[in-house]
C-alpha cells in the first residue's frame, strides 16, 4: 500500500512538472523570438502570445492553490443561504468573452428561480466557475444549465467520449484521453468534488449518447 501511495505521488509530480514547464517554456520561446524580431508587429504578437503562455500558468496556480484550500482538514466555511441562480449568473456573465469567443450562449434553465442552498458564497462559486470552465476547455458545444429540486446540472457535448474514462472523472490530475493541458493540470473537477463534499453537497458525473453531464446536488 505505501509503495502505491509512493508512486501515485510521484506520477502526480511528473504530471505537475510538465503542466508548469510546458507553459514556461513557450513563454520563454515567444520571448527570445521577440528579441530578434525586427518587426514592430511581429514583436508584439510575440509579446502578446507569450503573455497567453504566462497567463496559462496564472490558471494553472490558482488551480493548485484552489485545491489545497480544498483539501485543508481545518477548512472553515460559512455556511447560509445562498441564492443559486444569482452565483451561477455572476460567473456566467465572468465567462462572457470566452463564450462570446466560441461562438456560444450557454442555456440556463431553472425549475425555480428563486432557489437558495446552505452554502459558503465563495465555494459556491468556485464550483459553478470550475464547471464552466471545464465545458469551455472540453465542451463541443455550448452548455445547458438545469436545475431541478436541489440539483444542478451542467450538460456538454464532447468531442471525444471514448476518451472519456467516467469513473476518474474527478481524481486530482486527471485529463481524458491523457493528453496534458497547458492551461490546466486535471484540477478542476477535483476540486468540485472536494468542496461540494465540505458542504455536505454530492458531485457525480454521466456520459450518454456524447453528452457530458455533471450534477452537484445541494443542500
Amino acid at each position: 500500500m505505501r509503495t502505491s501511495r509512493l508512486s501515485e505521488f510521484q506520477r502526480d509530480l511528473a504530471s505537475l512538472s510538465h503542466d508548469i514547464r510546458t507553459p514556461l517554456m513557450g513563454a520563454k520561446g515567444y520571448l527570445r523570438l521577440a528579441q530578434d524580431e525586427g518587426d514592430e508587429a511581429g514583436r508584439a504578437r510575440r509579446l502578446a502570445a507569450a503573455e497567453a503562455r504566462l497567463d496559462d500558468m496564472g490558471a494553472l496556480l490558482d488551480q493548485l492553490f484552489a485545491y489545497a484550500q480544498a483539501n485543508d482538514p481545518d477548512l472553515a466555511l460559512d455556511l447560509v443561504p445562498v441564492a443559486v441562480l444569482p452565483a451561477l449568473a455572476d460567473v456566467l456573465v465572468g465567462q462572457f468573452p470566452a463564450f462570446e469567443r466560441r461562438g456560444w450562449e450557454p442555456r440556463v434553465d431553472f425549475e425555480d428561480e428563486a432557489l437558495s442552498a446552505d452554502a459558503d458564497a465563495e465555494a459556491l462559486a468556485r464550483i459553478f466557475e470550475n464547471l464552466v470552465a471545464n465545458a469551455l476547455r472540453h465542451g463541443a458545444a455550448a452548455p445547458v444549465i438545469e436545475q431541478r429540486g436541489g440539483c444542478v446540472t451542467f450538460a456538454n457535448l464532447v468531442a471525444d467520449p471514448a476518451a472519456i474514462d467516467i469513473d476518474r472523472l474527478f481524481e486530482r490530475f486527471y485529463q481524458g484521453g491523457g493528453a496534458r493541458s497547458s492551461a490546466g493540470a486535471g484540477l478542476g473537477l477535483a476540486i468540485v468534488s472536494q468542496l461540494a463534499a465540505a458542504l455536505g453537497a454530492t458531485v457525480a458525473a454521466s456520459l450518454e449518447g456524447g453528452v457530458l453531464r455533471v450534477t452537484v446536488e445541494l443542500q
